[in-house]
């Protein structure tokens, strides 16, 4: 399987620093994968829902570590490249009184 694609969609909250889409094949795609600020670094975190004992099930994951880590790595690639993106075509703001 082949990793087509990788959108990412920057988020400006405190942990969750983006949103993945990634395509394989180019023929199926996975959306709402998250590109999380954990107590180690940047993880990415499979689409999940809330199941009804308040915990969070993956509704899409990789079967074997290989794979996840070539898709992480992937991601976070795409995500930094997102972010240093971002940051050069950020407008200075003025400060009053200059």
């Amino acid at each position: 399987m082949e990793i087509t694609e990788v959108r990412i969609h920057l988020r400006n909250e405190a942990r969750l620093k983006a949103f993945a889409t990634v395509t394989f094949d180019n023929a199926f795609v996975v959306h709402n994968m998250k590109v999380v600020d954990g107590n180690t670094g940047l993880i990415v975190c499979m689409p999940s829902r809330k199941i009804k004992d308040g915990t969070y099930k993956d509704i899409a994951h990789p079967i074997h570590n290989e794979f996840r880590g070539k898709l992480e790595q992937l991601i976070l690639k795409e995500y930094e490249q997102a972010v240093a993106k971002a940051g050069s075509e950020a407008v200075p703001t003025q400060t009053e009184g200059f």
